[in-house]
């Protein structure tokens, strides 16, 4: 038996991760609500915005207005983990609130969402009046609360498994939870695409309030009895909440804090100024189907777990993080590069690797940019939540905001292009998306320019020399 069970943790994906505290059944089952947040993105962030545009024929600057609600909600998540670790209950729950009333908004959100879609895209033929504003009114309302459901849930989650995890495993405990983030979102793109491979609005509303109903199911079974009852006594209840003011001024004192932040914003722009674009451009330009371009989710994050193994690998071989962070800025250029030329040369294959190449160089430059928030030299009274808080913070702002500049350059450019302003040779629907994949490309480059003084950065590493990724303490 001893025999086994050291080959097994050897062999078998995260089978270390488990403890006494937190056995490796009930780690996998609360892991499931990374399944369902994962879902979840998979909608907002790839068929619904391609379903949007090109089905519905809904203006891409007003799509990704829709699509970017919810990722600028995200620097909140911060607050609400900071609410869930001093969250004062007579029963002792601190994160099982959180994860319920966060899985009611997504449900929530989805639920209402193909409808409020549907009278979007102008079909309000079963309506009594036509309200104007009202599709967009709706879906606004939806994807904010699926996102605020997603960012409560997610949160409060990997908060929960982290309280659970001993010291010695919590690194891989939240190592898996984000691996299974990652496979949620795989695993879902390929369903979803399968059953929408013949687009209706009837399979639309099916599809999208099915995963409402398995986001629930999920959920629920996640959070069953993952949180001890702990009463709290009257001296714990009675016992002040800190503020972050002290300590924010302690993280920002660390001396490198703040361009750390800008290389966060810029390189997060770099990568995800395309999120409402990428399938649109395979679907208008390519002529792929709902179904092949629901596949490039899948695509990226294949491209983005391949990123998260290989910066596992350099790591603990104590590569500089600020180094790693540059190679994933170079593989995106190559990979922005394959997308632009995939349109004149007609080739979905060279497509599908450059969604592939994008997912690998956001997940090498995110891994990286992490690393060097949690390692980061600070006084007193910062800690790594903060600082993380901070990084999760930047990298939410810059990726609402870079989503809704994608789809206003695309939807303005193309005006331009058609009108004939541009010349007769930029006359055509490519026109838009390949001046936002220049414009990543170009922010790929000036986020290599931020980082440059950061590589003499020294950076806080393990026993054995290898920085730790530090997933463990990712609150955001």
């Amino acid at each position: 038996m001893s025999m086994l069970k050291r080959i097994s943790i050897r062999y078998l994906p995260f089978a270390d991760a488990a403890s006494d505290e937190l056995p490796l059944s009930q780690l996998l089952r609360l892991s499931l609500f990374q399944i369902s947040v994962g879902m979840a993105a998979v909608l907002l962030l790839g068929t619904l915005n391609r379903v949007m545009i090109v089905e519905l024929q809904v203006p891409a600057t007003l799509v990704a207005v829709m699509v970017a609600l919810p990722v600028l909600i995200a620097p909140f998540r911060a607050l609400l983990g900071f609410k869930s670790d001093t969250y004062k209950s007579a029963i002792g729950w601190k994160r099982i609130p959180y994860l319920w009333f966060g899985t009611l908004w997504q449900f929530g959100g989805l639920a209402i969402m193909p409808a409020s879609l549907l009278v979007l895209g102008g079909d309000v033929t079963r309506v009594t009046y036509d309200i104007p504003f009202a599709g967009e009114a709706l879906a606004g309302l939806a994807f904010l609360m699926t996102g605020v459901g997603m960012h409560m849930t997610q949160t409060a989650g990997l908060a929960l498994a982290a309280d659970r995890a001993t010291d010695e495993t919590r690194p891989r405990v939240v190592a898996l939870l984000y691996v299974m983030f990652l496979i949620g979102m795989g695993v879902s793109a390929v369903v979803i695409g399968w059953l929408l491979r013949e687009f209706t609005p009837l399979e639309l509303i099916q599809v999208i309030q099915g995963a409402a109903v398995v986001t629930i199911v999920l959920n629920v079974i996640a959070l069953w009895k993952q949180e001890r009852v702990k009463p709290m006594s009257k001296a714990e209840r009675a016992e002040a909440t800190p503020t972050f003011r002290d300590a924010w001024s302690d993280y920002a004192s660390g001396g490198t804090a703040g361009r750390l932040l800008v290389v966060v914003f810029l390189g997060t722009m770099a990568f995800n100024m395309q999120d409402v674009l990428l399938e649109p451009y395979g679907g208008e330009i390519l002529g792929l189907s709902v179904s092949a371009t629901t596949l490039l989710t899948a695509t990226w994050a294949a491209g983005a777990l391949a990123g998260f193994a290989l910066a596992a690998r350099w790591l603990s071989d104590g590569i500089n993080p600020y180094r790693m962070g540059a190679r994933g800025l170079l593989a995106g250029v190559v990979a922005f590069s394959a997308v632009i030329f995939a349109s004149p040369w007609a080739s979905s294959t060279l497509f599908f690797l450059g969604a592939c190449g994008i997912g690998f160089g956001g997940g090498l430059f995110s891994v990286a940019t992490l690393t060097a928030a949690m390692t980061m030299p600070t006084r007193d009274k910062a800690g790594r939540g903060l600082a993380l808080g901070a990084w999760g913070a930047a990298q939410a702002t810059a990726a609402g905001l870079s989503i809704a500049m994608g789809g206003a350059i695309r939807d303005g450019v193309n005006a331009m292009a058609q009108s004939g302003q541009l010349g007769e040779a930029l006359a055509n629907p490519g026109t838009g998306y390949s001046v936002v994949y220049h414009l990543e490309i170009f922010l790929l480059f000036a986020t290599l320019v931020a980082l440059g003084p950061l590589v003499r950065t020294r950076t806080t590493t393990t026993q054995d020399g290898g920085a730790k990724i530090g997933l463990a303490d990712l609150p955001t």
